[in-house]
């Protein structure tokens, strides 16, 4: 049987509709003291805040940018918009969001997942959440679920202050520092003591405006003893110019509390995803992150988990799809810095039509961390012999008590088993996707079921088209 490797491009049709630009505010191009300033009077920020954000900009301005990973050449900022305010405003109502913005959301699902099974929904477009609702179940149990803005300046202005971005300091990398300047959007959750959030939260961000930046900010505290699940989905249309995204996402959870951190990253292929994401886990905590990754053009993605506490734990669980003309970074980091803390990695990378995936994974151990467990296995898949994938692991142990473990496995789908499907009557087209999903399985059966029916239809839609 002639081997066939051709598998036709995504049909990205269900994410790569636009509207019209009817965006009531944009600030110029680029990236200037006076731009930064702007987007702070535009977003009525605390005399502190402002500052903030000049001196994130002096830092980016110091900084290289990093030489050890993709080439971002392509990236330019003089030519990105980094506040985009949308012609609506934020509403606790879907009746009251504009009809245009209201359809992309339906279209993506939103509303019907909040009907169906979430607890809350933050719905961002561009550089601003339009919707934000969460019901009165959850409210009762003081649970706070808000947008950052609101949260700057209400009543946990305080815990907002002593938060932001102290996990992911502006001086951490020339992105996080850019984050710092001109950061806007995103969602303060806070789980008091002893809460259990049955259902989960969700964001979900849209970027439509061409030439543009996205970076909303999330900060969730978890506080002693309670329990929340937050999911975060994201897509954006192909244009032909680039598009950024450098998010920060900030994890605080307390003493014996668990904090489940889900996410789909489904950006359209001209996007730089430059998105950072840390967790502080105190003793007997748990930070668990599933994490699947479909878009972009460019991606450098490693969420961090310090174990601050005796006992606790971090598991990763991650997926990454890489296809034509994206070269995709991802992985993980874990730094154990307590002792009987363990951390356990668990991911699948893919790559098909010259695609580009590289797995890096970092495990600390401190000197303190006696008794520590830590488990790494990564496994990749790649669809053709034009396709690339690496795994670069490093481990820094500083104590002989510690059990730390490492596997990787890298290969291509047999012939044998797309031969054998196709023996039972399946096309090859259908059996080359059969065997994608089932080696990305142990991610997908992680994910709530409505994430893990679009990671699956997101696979079946890379490999879908004519093959020969």
């Amino acid at each position: 049987m002639k081997e066939k490797t051709y598998v036709e491009d995504i049909d990205r049709s269900m994410y790569d509709f636009r509207n019209e630009e009817k965006d009531a505010y944009r600030v110029d191009e680029g990236l200037t003291p006076a731009i930064v300033a702007k987007i702070s009077e535009e977003k009525h920020d605390p005399v502190w805040m402002q500052n903030f954000r000049l001196h994130s900009l002096q830092i980016y301005n110091e900084m290289k940018v990093p030489d050890w990973g993709p080439s971002i050449e392509g990236l330019d900022m003089n030519n990105i918009v980094t506040y985009v305010r949308p012609n609506t405003h934020m509403s606790a109502k879907w009746s009251d969001v504009s009809e245009d913005i209201k359809d992309t959301f339906e279209k993506l699902g939103i509303p019907q997942a909040e009907r169906k099974s979430l607890a809350g929904v933050g719905a961002q477009y561009d550089s601003e959440l339009v919707y934000h609702n969460v019901k009165a179940e959850v409210a009762a149990q003081g649970v706070v679920y808000t947008d950052m803005e609101s949260a700057l300046t209400g009543p946990y202005a305080d815990m907002v202050r002593k938060h932001f971005m102290k996990l992911v300091p502006p001086q951490d990398h020339k992105f996080a520092a850019l984050h710092g300047a001109v950061w806007s959007g995103g969602s303060f959750v806070y789980v008091p003591p002893g809460v259990s959030v049955e259902i989960p939260l969700q964001s979900y961000f849209r970027l439509n405006a061409p030439g543009a930046g996205q970076f909303e900010h999330t900060l969730i505290i978890v506080d002693e003893g309670a329990y929340l699940h937050f999911i975060e989905g994201c897509s954006a249309p192909k244009y032909n110019v680039a598009n950024l995204h450098a998010g920060c996402v900030e994890l605080y959870v307390g003493k014996n509390a668990t904090l489940r951190y889900s996410t789909i990253e489904n950006w359209s292929k001209n996007m730089y995803n430059l998105n950072t994401k840390r967790a502080k886990v105190e003793e007997g905590g748990k930070i668990e992150w599933i994490s699947g990754s479909f878009g972009s053009h460019v991606s450098y993605l490693y969420p961090m988990s310090i174990l601050n506490g005796e006992g606790a734990r971090a598991e990763f669980t991650g997926v990454t799809f890489a296809g034509k003309g994206q070269n995709l970074d991802t992985g993980a980091k874990i730094v154990h810095n307590a002792p009987n803390t363990s951390s356990y990695m668990n991911t699948r990378s893919i790559s098909k039509d010259g695609g580009i995936s590289t797995f890096r994974s970092s495990v600390v151990v401190n000197r303190k961390a006696k008794g520590s467990k830590s488990s790494v296995s990564c496994q990749s898949l790649m669809l053709d012999d034009i396709s690339r994938s690496d795994t670069i692991p490093a481990m820094d142990i500083r104590t002989q008590d510690a059990d730390i473990g490492h596997e990787a496995k890298i290969g291509r789908i047999s012939d044998e088993a797309v031969f054998y499907l196709m023996s039972r009557g399946i096309s090859e087209e259908e059996a080359r996707a059969l065997i994608v999903s089932g080696f990305a399985d142990n991610v997908s059966k992680e994910l709530p079921l409505e994430y893990a029916v679009e990671m699956n239809n997101l696979i079946r839609l890379e490999m879908k088209g004519s093959i020969g």
